[in-house]
């Protein structure tokens, strides 16, 4: 008799899923099914479900937040499904379907001026605000679906005036256009941030299986909504908008649950003054929390990064001045009502994190914007030049246990999502 027969030597598991174990029977090794966890046919459903809309090794491979954030993002994309076809309706009754005084080419005509501005739009936005995307991913999400809801509320009223129908048609796809742009561009920096194991396109396949799947139930719900709504504005209108609180609810939601463990300079100030007010680290969660994800427009940031050289110093005097007490590779100074950083060719990752939270400690020192403050009540040059020097000693006393704080309370300072421009500067001391 065999002394090894019925001893386990292995076990294994795919994933989450049924558990297998290898035995000796007979002297062959052998694979059984764990019966301790035999499945039944509803794991096997469950399991088929996730091998088909979640990615591969969920949910070891993607973030703690994923699945918050694509349950909020799937009722905002059926909800969004239902509001396009009220709106596609209203568009193809505004072109002429279903009206025999109509010509196919006047509705042709309609249609590619709606396109035509579109493409426009979508170059010239891409263009202004590409590199705003990744530092205010959440802002831009939630920006893109309420201009989305706009485009379409557009759309849905186009019909009631004909003679400027082309002009809101055109001014609706305008907005689509941006919409497409930040909106897939923002998607792509959350893919970025869920992907836990480099596995972007598989996350990415995953959440247009998603999509597919909310789109087709839509699509079912739309056919029987299209016989009631038909010459019925009333009811078009006030589905619509039940659909577009519901819309603009999710994506609230969707965009608050993501917490992002990389610095972009909101949240970075936010972590840097709590840690000046009372030592406190705060974790990703708690920064994300606090964090605004509406868009301000108008300049409102009084801090600039990336600037060049005669942003910070205009004359040998300043940049003396500013390289007074200095030994980082970067330079800061106050002008235009800016705090303005200049980076150094050889600046890290950290020297980006410290040069931001020294800026965030002069905007502190000066109180509120110097736009807003009266001529004779703003600093003079010279106090504002004491204010960086200031924040100098400030930085060298408290930086480096903040920089281990953050790393130890979850942060990843490996790389930012800080918003610099372009601009690289080299200088020399009278020491080198």
């Amino acid at each position: 008799m065999d002394k090894n027969a019925g001893l386990v030597l292995a076990t294994e598991r795919y994933g989450r899923g049924q558990a297998w174990k290898y035995l000796v029977n007979d002297g062959v090794l052998e694979r059984r099914r764990d019966g301790s966890e035999a499945g039944s046919g509803g794991d096997y459903i469950v399991g088929l479900f996730k091998s088909v809309f979640l990615p591969q090794g969920y949910p070891e491979s993607v973030s703690s937040d994923y699945l918050q954030y694509q349950f909020w993002d799937t009722l905002q994309a059926f909800s969004s499904s239902l509001s396009g076809t009220l709106a596609t309706q209203a568009s193809l009754k505004g072109v002429g379907v279903g009206n025999q005084e109509a010509t196919v080419a006047a509705a042709t005509v309609t249609w590619l001026l709606r396109d035509g501005t579109g493409m426009l739009g979508r170059i010239l936005f891409a263009w202004r605000k590409g590199s705003k995307l990744d530092s205010e991913a959440k802002k831009w999400r939630l920006f893109a679906d309420v201009l989305n809801d706009i485009a379409m509320f557009m759309e849905i009223l186009a019909p009631h005036f004909p003679a400027g129908f082309t002009l809101i048609v055109c001014t609706a796809g305008i907005f689509k256009s941006i919409v497409g742009v930040a909106g897939g561009a923002t998607r792509a920096a959350l893919t970025v941030h869920q992907a836990r194991r480099d596995n972007m396109a598989d996350i990415s396949a995953k959440d247009g299986s998603q999509e597919t799947l909310v789109n087709l139930a839509g699509l079912l719900v739309s056919l029987l909504l299209i016989p009631l709504v038909t010459d019925n504005p009333v009811l078009t209108l006030t589905l619509f908008f039940l659909f577009t609180i519901l819309h603009l609810f999710a994506n609230y939601k969707a965009v608050r649950s993501v917490i992002m463990e990389t610095f972009n300079e909101a949240r970075l100030s936010i972590v840097w003054q709590q840690y000046l007010k009372d030592g406190r680290l705060l974790s990703p969660l708690e920064a994300n929390q606090r964090e605004p994800v509406f868009l301000q427009f108008g300049n409102t940031s009084q801090i600039k990064l990336g600037v060049r050289l005669q942003d910070v110093a205009q004359s040998p005097e300043e940049l003396n001045l500013a390289l007074k007490e200095n030994n980082m590779p970067f330079l800061l100074g106050v002008r235009n009502d800016c705090i303005c950083v200049c980076l150094g060719t050889e600046a890290s990752v950290h020297d980006e994190i410290r040069a931001v939270c020294q800026a965030v400690c002069i905007s502190n020192m000066l109180g509120c914007p110097t736009a807003t403050v009266p001529t004779s009540q703003k600093p003079t040059q010279q106090r504002l030049w004491e204010m960086v020097h200031e924040s100098h000693k400030l930085l060298d006393a408290h930086f480096s246990p903040f920089l281990k704080g953050v790393k130890a309370a979850g942060w990843d300072t490996k790389r930012t999502l800080l918003d610099w421009d372009e601009w690289r500067v080299e200088w020399k001391t009278k020491n080198s």
